[in-house]
């Protein structure tokens, strides 16, 4: 069990729950049904990675450097994906984030969920166990 991932995986878990729920309760009628959309699936991919780390969580004991990679770029996907789409999906509401500069993130974010895959997947295959 690494203690590090599972407090990072039960943050972002928790974080996930109340953003649904905001997105769902605080926002319906605030922004547009698109964007509505875009906040839900910033949930959604949060959520899917939340359950990933967790699932990292499992591979502790091997101390694996590829397990470290996926739980960083997981982490960072969580937050730059996901981020910068409840960013952009508030935008009209709060008037924080300019396009220009979050457009660009959130793919920066789906590459990093790409690659924490490819590291557990790597992962996996070198384990020994």
């Amino acid at each position: 069990m690494n203690k590090r991932i599972i407090l990072v995986a039960s943050f972002f878990g928790l974080s996930a729950v109340a953003l649904g729920a905001f997105g769902a309760h605080g926002l319906e009628g605030r922004i547009t049904a698109e964007r509505l959309e875009t906040w839900e699936t910033a949930v959604d991919y949060q959520f899917y990675h939340t359950v990933a780390l967790l699932f990292l969580a499992t591979f502790s004991r091997a101390k694996n450097t590829y397990i470290r990679f996926s739980f960083i770029t997981f982490t960072l996907g969580i937050l730059l994906f996901s981020g910068s789409l409840y960013l952009l999906s508030t935008r009209a509401v709060t008037g924080v984030g300019n396009p220009a500069i979050l457009g660009p993130v959130t793919p920066i974010g789906g590459l990093c969920f790409i690659l924490g895959w490819l590291g557990l997947f790597v992962a996996t295959i070198k384990n020994k166990g």
